[in-house]
C-alpha cells in the first residue's frame, strides 16, 4: 500500500471510490436522443459538496490516462478536492455512465466499466497517508462490485476504522454492477458493521435490513452498529436516528426536478459537514437542523442536469429554506 507518513496537513474527509463520466441526455433539434459530458461518481460528488462547504477533502481513486481521465482530475481539482491519491492508469480506460431520465428526472444508469481504471485500484495503490490525514474516510459499494477495487475499498476502510476515523457508508446501490441482488445483498449487507454514518434509500434500507419501515429500518441500522443512520425518502424527505437516541423525520422541498443524478450525494455531503461541524456530537434539535439542510441542498441539485455542476451554492440553500 503506497503512503507518505510524514503527511502532515490535516483533511477533514477523505473518500474512495469511483470517479466516472455520467453521459447525461439532451434532444437534439431533430429529437435525436444526444449525451452531455459530465464528471460523476458517488465518492467524487460527495468531496466535491463538502469542499463548497469549506471542508477539506482528499479522493483516492483511478481514472484512465485519457481525455475523459484528465477531464475528471481537473474538474475535482478545481473544486478543492486534493487529487494526490488519484492514478491515471495508461493501461485502463475511465469508465462511462449513460444516464437515462423519466418524465419526473428520475434517473437510471447503464455502465461501460468492464476493466474500467476505477474498478482495477487495488490494494498497493492506496494512499495510506490520507486516510492517516483524515477525520471522516467515505466509501460506497459501487466500488465493491469487482475485484480487485473490492479487496481495495474493504482494506481501507478496515485501515481507517483501525486507526480510529470515523466512517461513513452510503451503499449506493447499482443493480446492473452486480452478478445478482443476493450477492449485492450479501456484500453491501456485510458493510454498516464498520461504518459511523450510514446514509441509504429506501430501496437500499429494504436490501440491507429487510425493513420497509424506515424508523424501524434506522433502528436497525443503529443496532448493526452506526452512530447516526439517515433514510432519503426523495420529496417525502429524511428519517434519522441516532444512538443518543435523537430521531425523526424532516420534510423535503417541493422543487422542479430535471434530473436527480447526485442528489443523494450532496445530501450526505451536507450531512457530514454538519456533524464535522458538532464534532459527531450535536445537541438537541441540532440533528434536524442538519438534516434540513441537506434536504434542501439535495432538492436544489436536482433542478438542473448532471450531479457536480448542478450542486448549489450555500446562499442558495439558505434561500431556499428561508422560502
Amino acid at each position: 500500500m503506497a503512503g507518505d507518513k510524514k503527511m502532515a496537513k490535516s483533511i477533514d474527509v477523505v473518500a474512495l471510490g469511483e470517479l466516472l463520466i455520467d453521459f447525461t441526455p439532451l434532444k437534439s433539434d431533430e429529437g435525436k436522443a444526444c449525451y452531455e459530458r459530465n464528471p460523476g461518481g458517488a465518492p467524487a460528488n460527495v468531496l466535491v459538496m463538502l469542499s463548497r462547504l469549506g471542508k477539506r477533502t482528499a479522493i483516492i481513486s483511478k481514472v484512465g490516462d485519457d481525455g475523459f481521465g484528465h477531464f475528471l482530475k481537473e474538474t475535482v481539482e478545481n473544486a478543492g478536492v486534493d487529487v494526490s491519491g488519484l492514478i491515471e492508469s495508461p493501461r485502463f480506460n475511465t469508465s462511462l455512465a449513460f444516464v437515462t431520465l423519466d418524465s419526473s428526472g428520475d434517473r437510471s444508469f447503464d455502465f461501460v466499466r468492464r476493466n474500467g481504471a476505477d474498478v482495477m485500484l487495488s490494494q498497493q495503490e492506496l494512499s495510506l497517508d490520507l486516510i492517516d490525514a483524515c477525520r471522516v474516510f467515505h466509501f460506497g459499494s459501487v466500488s465493491m462490485t469487482e475485484e480487485p477495487a473490492r479487496s481495495s475499498t474493504i482494506a481501507a476502510a478496515e485501515y481507517a476504522k483501525a486507526h480510529g476515523k470515523i466512517i461513513s457508508y452510503d451503499p449506493n446501490y447499482r443493480p446492473l454492477l452486480w452478478s445478482s441482488e443476493a450477492e449485492a445483498v450479501e456484500v453491501m449487507g456485510n458493510l454498516p458493521r464498520l461504518a459511523d454514518v450510514v446514509k441509504v434509500s429506501a430501496e437500499e434500507l429494504a436490501l440491507l435490513t429487510g425493513e420497509k419501515n424506515p424508523e424501524e429500518g434506522a433502528a436497525a441500522l443503529l443496532e448493526a452498529g452506526a452512530r447516526f443512520a439517515f433514510v432519503t425518502l426523495g420529496e417525502q424527505g429524511c428519517c434519522y436516528a441516532a444512538r443518543s437516541g435523537a430521531h425523526g423525520r424532516v420534510p423535503g422541498y417541493r422543487v422542479q426536478t430535471v434530473d436527480t443524478t447526485g442528489a443523494g450525494d450532496t445530501f450526505c455531503a451536507c450531512v457530514l459537514s454538519g456533524l464535522l461541524d458538532c464534532a459527531f456530537s450535536p445537541k438537541q434539535g441540532e440533528l434536524e437542523r442538519i438534516v434540513d439542510f441537506a434536504n434542501a441542498a439535495a432538492a436544489l441539485s436536482t433542478t438542473k442536469r448532471g450531479a457536480i455542476s448542478a450542486m448549489p451554492c450555500v446562499q442558495e440553500i439558505h434561500n431556499l429554506i428561508r422560502k
